[in-house]
């Protein structure tokens, strides 16, 4: 999967909750992350180059239909998996 694993989206939480704890990007959504939505701009981005957003299972169609129309939409895989393939890539020089 090309530009596969990158940075995820924002961090943050529900008070109380762990700083790094992955949430949401829908707006004014709190909900941990479960979605990674990876996309690009065609019109601003290189082809291998990959933005994401983070959903929760509620946002993920919103998220991922608002994506798809504009054409940016590449990729969506479980949090997980995304986070398996960034602890599996090597580490740059």
């Amino acid at each position: 999967m090309p530009g596969f694993p990158g940075p995820l989206g924002q961090l943050g939480g529900t008070p109380g909750a762990a700083a790094d704890t992955p949430v949401c990007s829908a707006k004014g959504c709190r909900a941990d992350a479960v979605w990674v939505l990876a996309w690009n701009n065609p019109k601003l981005h290189t082809p291998e180059r990959r933005k994401t957003w983070l959903a929760c299972d509620e946002h993920r169609e919103h998220l991922s239909n608002f994506l798809n129309l504009r054409g940016f939409l590449k990729d969506v895989v479980t949090l997980a998996e995304w986070e398996k393939a960034a602890a599996d890539r090597p580490a740059d020089d």
